[in-house]
């Protein structure tokens, strides 16, 4: 018996190491791989110690990795859960850059249970540099001096300036900005803060001044200069930067007229003030402020020219006030009014549609108030610190904003990780009447919603393919609604192919669409109506009903000089 029980055993722990051996061979099946090598460009030379980043769209359902390159420049990931994700790799003076264009963001893969993706390719190349020297009139060093490097994009589609870098003048008057990829940049100078003129400036410097705004014609301050020296924005010069560039821009700020805005306040409640506030419309930032004066008067010192909205903000009514008002300055502005008017309640509930996922929760829902009104490029958050534009849905669906500005709105629909990708808003009723293609008209008073949602977005997927068949990846792919609805960007869809070529678009609204693919747009230049014109005939045309799953094949529209 002793044989046979030992035979037993042997045969036993046999089973048990070839049941391990197949558990182990069977954990790598079910994640991804993924190996690849980074190099310089031009010259292809292999790039050590670079740091490898793979972060998951679905933070819920996938993770994020990192890696280090070797001195042969390789590397590998491995364990990697199936999904969607975008690859980076980044070094100090290196900058991670598509095939032809600019920085990249990201390499976007999509990886399946048990793939082995190989030979991936990541180019880097070398920085660009902007330094200069800061003086003033007298040729002196110019400390504290803000130098700002920007670059014209589309956000929104609305071509605003962004900040690509910038940099303090040291106590020599020296900046260096670097980081910076290759492409067209402006330079501007900013001059140090002058606290003795904020302080002759501020409401609480002269209280007992008979005429507080009446100031002299002569006043000249340092201003904001843009390279290669002059105070308006519109007359900058593009600097063209390669990669690696060290290119020098100096600055020698002159005292210039100091152009003002005059105006005053009305209507206020009693015992109540205001805050002037200006914000550039060119940066979306606050650049200006000033208090008022007892008769409700009000001026904004050394303004650059530009375009701007003026807002009010009241203290001590008792309820939230603000006034606001677009102005393009290209010189002194006299007699501006302002009349602040309180804000308003818009409220609702949240439906979701009976055939929707049972069980749903409407607190992952978050809903946001965007502008419908071509003309306001400011989006209301930035109005009041009373007013964010963000809600929350509660577990019984209600939800709320308070203290919304004046205008014309839309409800859009935000989910966190968890929220199905199809789900989209299928009715808006505001106070009874429905208004789905419409806006929500906000002028005083609360504002009843009634939203319902629905999980049957309709899908679109497809691949991208190149003018020789071949298909082509990270394509920028988006639905543009029709022409009635281009100025509502939760009608838009937007994804990036991946290496295969492949897209997928979720929760589209039922409706007309025009698919389009692009090697590379500008910011979000394909909000702007203007911009999807040049590209008439490029795009396929469908309908779309709810529920609808359609499959696409997309032409690759090839970057050009022209667009």
């Amino acid at each position: 018996m002793k044989p046979i029980s030992a035979c037993l055993m042997v045969i036993f722990l046999a089973a048990c190491a070839f049941s391990q051996v197949q558990s182990d061979s069977s954990k790598p099946a079910s994640r991804a791989v993924i190996e690849g090598i980074v190099t310089k460009e031009p010259g292809s030379e292999p790039v050590k110690k670079a740091l490898i980043e793979l972060i998951a769209e679905n933070q819920t359902e996938g993770g994020d990795y990192t890696a280090m390159t070797g001195p042969d420049g390789a590397f590998r990931i491995e364990g990697i859960v199936a999904g969607r994700y975008h690859l980076f790799a980044e070094r100090t003076g290196l900058l991670d850059v598509s095939k032809r264009h600019g920085r990249s963001e990201g390499r976007v893969l999509t990886l399946s249970a048990g793939q082995e993706l190989k030979d991936v390719q990541l180019r880097l190349q070398a920085a660009a540099v902007i330094r200069g020297r800061v003086t003033d009139e007298d040729g002196d060093p110019l400390p504290n001096a803000e130098v700002a490097v920007l670059r014209e994009t589309f956000s929104s589609g609305h071509r605003r300036w962004e900040q690509a870098g910038g940099e303090r003048t040291n106590d020599l008057g020296e900046y260096r900005v670097a980081g910076l990829d290759a492409g067209n940049y402006y330079v501007s100078c900013s001059p140090p803060p002058d606290f003795k003129s904020l302080i002759e400036n501020s409401g609480a410097a002269r209280p007992a001044d008979p005429n507080p705004v009446s100031d002299k014609t002569s006043a000249t301050s340092y201003q904001t200069t843009y390279y290669p020296g002059t105070p308006d924005r519109t007359q900058a010069a593009a600097i063209q930067l390669r990669a690696g560039d060290d290119y020098p821009v100096n600055f020698s700020l002159t005292p210039s007229p100091s152009l003002t805005i005059r105006g005053s306040v009305v209507n206020l409640p009693p015992r109540s003030t205001a805050v002037i506030m200006l914000q550039s419309r060119d940066f979306n930032v606050v650049l200006n402020g000033a208090d008022i004066r007892k008769d409700g008067s009000f001026v904004i010192h050394d303004v650059s020219p530009g375009n701007y909205t003026v807002m009010a903000t009241v203290d001590g009514a008792s309820v939230p006030m603000m006034a606001r008002q677009a102005l393009q300055v290209a010189g002194n502005v006299d007699g501006l009014r302002l009349a602040p008017q309180p804000g308003s309640d818009v409220r609702g509930r949240l439906h979701l549609e009976a055939k929707s996922v049972a069980g749903f929760d409407p607190a992952q829902i978050f809903l946001s108030l965007r502008s419908a009104d071509a003309a306001d490029d400011v989006q209301p958050l930035t109005l009041s610190d009373q007013f964010t534009n963000v809600a929350r849905v509660a577990l019984d669906g209600s939800f709320e904003w308070k203290d919304v500005p004046a205008g014309n709105y839309y409800v859009q629909l935000v989910g966190d990780n968890n929220l199905n990708a199809d789900w989209y808003v299928k009715s808006t009723l505001a106070g009874g009447r429905e208004v789905n293609d419409s806006s929500i008209s906000v002028n005083g008073g609360a504002v009843m919603l009634n939203l319902v949602v629905s999980a049957s977005g309709a899908v679109v997927d497809g691949v991208v393919s190149d003018a020789k068949g071949q298909r082509f990846a990270n394509a920028i792919v988006v639905a543009v609604p029709d022409a009635p609805l281009r100025s509502r960007e939760d009608r838009y869809c937007n994804t990036v192919a991946d290496q295969g070529g492949h897209f997928t678009l979720h929760g589209l609204a039922p409706g007309n669409y025009t698919l389009f693919a692009w090697e590379s747009v500008e910011g979000e230049a394909y909000y702007d109506p203007e911009f999807v014109k040049l590209y008439e005939g490029q795009g396929s045309t469908l309908r779309l009903s709810e529920g609808d799953h359609k499959s696409v094949p997309l032409q690759l529209i090839p970057d050009s000089d022209e667009h």
